[in-house]
């Protein structure tokens, strides 16, 4: 991954900053992306002190002039892209029953729209190096996840953008990354939106039982290395979660719902 040029969207934050430090690393050379511009210039200055060739660039991934102007100042700033990460994210936690559908709509345009106008803009650079892009999914974009329809509708599209984009590209030489971490410690729970679109502020699992962010961004730094197809991570919440979809999904369905209900607060009943 040495000199190698990353464009990280999400990365003030959770998996995105693990994936910043872990490429800055690597040697890679990262261009940040985030709504906060404080946050982002921290991690830049860190980043800067370690040795790293680093730029920050305040984006609104659901906005389509953000993207467009991300992708011009990595190439202004480095001249070419070698790898995008798209995972700037929104999460959210009401039945469809209860939720604004203005709270889907932000969904969407967060987690489908934004890994869609990001990739269209670095689209000709990546092919020109025969680069990677990645998604960071979720198991949620294999399992409808009752309490949030807006999340799992978001990341399933996601991932059917990304297949197809594959698909497109099978003589290209670029690679396509489908990344679905399960649950992992981050603030994704704290800021995911409520049936009203307000932030939820506490998180209703035990954050010190998950996955690291930083194990996480390991793993994904290194499918990418080996230009994997897809990376499935967890055991239980997710490559076993994956196998019983397809082989036994209304038993899945009972398990999911049995293991969401039990959430403190749920909307569901146990």
């Amino acid at each position: 991954m040495k000199n190698k040029v990353v464009i990280i969207t999400g990365a003030s934050s959770g998996i995105g900053l693990a994936l910043a430090k872990e490429f800055a690393r690597q040697g890679s050379k990262v261009v940040l992306a985030a709504r906060s511009t404080d946050k982002l210039k921290s991690v830049e200055d860190e980043l800067s002190q370690q040795g790293t060739e680093v730029i920050s660039v305040t984006t609104d991934v659901s906005k389509e002039e953000d993207c467009k102007n991300l992708v011009a100042k990595a190439v202004e700033k480095f001249g070419r892209i070698d790898i995008l990460i798209n995972n700037a994210g929104l999460s959210m936690r009401a039945l469809f029953k209860d939720v604004e559908l203005s709270v889907l709509k932000q969904l969407m345009d967060v987690n489908f729209w934004g890994t869609v106008y990001c990739t269209k803009y670095a689209l000709p650079y990546l092919l020109e190096s025969k680069g990677s892009v990645t998604g960071i999914s979720s198991i949620a974009s294999f399992i409808g996840l009752p309490a949030r329809t807006g999340y799992s509708a978001s990341k399933f599209a996601m991932h059917g953008f990304l297949e197809t984009l594959r698909v497109e590209n099978l003589k290209t030489g670029l690679h396509v990354l489908i990344a679905a971490p399960g649950f992992t410690a981050s603030n994704i729970r704290q800021t995911a939106l409520t049936d009203h679109g307000s932030q939820q502020g506490e998180t209703p699992r035990n954050e010190d039982k998950m996955m690291s962010a930083e194990e996480v961004a390991l793993h994904i730094a290194k499918a990418i290395k080996k230009r994997k197809r897809t990376l499935i991570l967890t055991f239980v919440e997710g490559k076993l979660s994956v196998w019983l979809k397809k082989w036994m999904p209304r038993s899945l369905e009972k398990l999911t719902y049995n293991h969401m209900a039990k959430e403190p607060d749920s909307p569901l009943k146990e």
